[in-house]
């Protein structure tokens, strides 16, 4: 049965888009457009952001003095 076929007698479950998605593709669920991609990304944006904080606080609270330990060679 063809899609226009489905239309016409009822038989089509599928919901139409509202708002921006009926508009713009990218807008869609898992698109690229950037505010949607932001919010879908919020969680691990913040705890990247998070981790690099820690690192760059672990980087400045080592002391100089204390030597780096020495690689074997092989």
């Amino acid at each position: 049965m063809s899609l226009d076929k489905a239309i016409e007698y009822g038989k089509e479950h599928r919901k139409r888009y509202y708002g921006n998605k009926a508009w713009d593709g990218s807008c869609r669920n898992h698109g690229g457009c950037s505010w949607c991609e932001a919010n879908r990304q919020y969680a691990s944006v913040k705890s990247k952001m998070k981790a690099d904080a820690s690192y760059s606080e672990y980087l400045e609270a080592g002391d100089d003095d204390e030597e780096l330990p020495i690689e074997c060679e092989k």
